[in-house]
């Protein structure tokens, strides 16, 4: 059995306000491209297949056009719902798609109901259980009833709710003994590395489920955490972005994970890097040095995060940097380390300060970026001398 492993599609998100969709056609068409060349017999999506519950009419359709063609290259497809995605919008046509070789599952109540794929090269089916993204206040009560529980928890973790709806899988997976397993899921794992374009799912680490949680299946393709990573061997991992999302990922490799299952189950995985997109990269320096150093052409046709190091923050700085660097999607300032511990100690001087006249010599030094010289402070002396005489007339 040969699965293709991908989630986090986050179709129709922007990046620091641009339009990515043409990009995301482009990793799409790779991934159908892949399926067809690889004759994979499935193809999992770990949810997030939007970026937000109502996603935008371009983003459905390609989303749409991409799961026609995924059939044409004769995969079945078993997708699910994320904490982006509204559970109720993306899975409405299940029951009818699935009759056609596609499930897009968003109703927790139906996850223990696999989708039974045969390899077209023959052998045992496997079953695939779609479990989407579980919220614990929302979906934990009704797994409770479900099986019948008769103690609610005050509140519910991510790791309590989740192992009360993997329990109702496994007790489906104990009668098909003949099966092997995999199941798809949209939540974060502990030991997990994150980035800075996941959405929280709650305030500290109570959205944390253990790696132990799941025991027995033969393969988990997680969706979620952005980067590419395994966390118990090859058997249960994320497969990433197909693109960045933040720079925190601009060190990321994109790529799907093909995954062959043998006959007993045992999963051996290729990690194939999808190559498409605009790169992301991080510069650093001087607006001057920036806008011409060679060094730095290779940033030229990237999204590009400028770090300036100047002691003042130079006029129209983005619109000079955007004359080379035409994708800048970011600008931070970071005057050099003495002259941001030089700026603390002369605040300090100001809040310490006694007299007009250090006062007044503290913020002279403050906008000129060095101490008044002897001329200088006998000016600075004759100023408030003035001044003084003139407020006593």
């Amino acid at each position: 059995m040969r699965l293709l492993h991908t989630s986090d599609w986050h179709l129709g998100r922007t990046f620091h306000g641009a339009s990515l969709l043409d990009e995301q056609a482009a990793a799409l068409a790779r991934i159908v491209e892949l399926t067809r060349e690889g004759a994979v017999d499935a193809v999992l999506i770990a949810g997030d297949l939007y970026d937000r519950a109502i996603p935008p009419s371009e983003a459905v359709q390609l989303f749409n056009d991409t799961l026609a063609q995924l059939r044409q290259c004769g995969a079945a497809v078993v997708a699910i719902a994320g904490n982006h995605d509204s559970h109720v919008r993306v899975s409405v046509y299940d029951p009818l798609l699935a009759c056609f070789g596609v499930t897009i599952r968003g109703d927790v109540r139906r996850a223990h109901q696999p989708v039974l794929v045969s390899p077209r090269l023959g052998g045992p089916p496997v079953a695939i259980y779609p479990l989407p993204y579980l919220e614990p206040a929302v979906d934990g009560p009704g797994l409770i009833s479900a099986l019948e529980e008769e103690v609610l928890p005050v509140r519910l973790r991510h790791d309590e709710v989740t192992r009360l709806a993997l329990g109702r899988i496994r007790r489906d997976l104990q009668g098909r003994p003949k099966h092997r397993s995999v199941l798809v899921a949209h939540t974060f794992v502990a030991g997990g590395e994150s980035s800075e374009s996941e959405r929280e799912l709650t305030v500290g680490n109570v959205d944390r489920v253990s790696v132990e949680a799941f025991a027995g299946f033969d393969y988990v393709a997680l969706g979620h955490l952005h980067g590419s990573q395994q966390l118990d061997g090859p058997r249960l991992a994320y497969s990433g972005t197909p693109l960045p999302y933040s720079f925190s990922e601009q060190h990321h490799t994109k790529s799907v994970r093909i995954v062959e299952l043998d006959a007993a189950g045992q999963p051996t995985v290729e990690l194939v890097p999808l190559r498409v997109g605009r790169s992301l990269c991080t510069i650093e320096g001087g607006i001057d040095q920036l806008c011409r150093d060679p060094q730095f052409e290779s940033a030229v046709k990237a999204w590009v995060r400028v770090i300036l190091t100047d002691e003042v923050l130079p006029l129209q700085a983005m619109a000079r940097l955007r004359r080379r660097f035409p994708h800048v999607a970011e600008l931070r300032h970071r005057p050099p380390e003495v002259l941001r511990s030089t700026a603390s100690e002369r605040n300090q001087q100001v809040r310490q300060a006694a007299s007009p006249f250090e006062l007044t010599s503290a913020f002279f030094a403050d906008q000129q970026g060095r101490a008044a010289n002897q001329a200088e402070g006998d000016l600075l002396r004759e100023a408030l001398e003035a001044a003084a005489k003139g407020g006593e007339r």
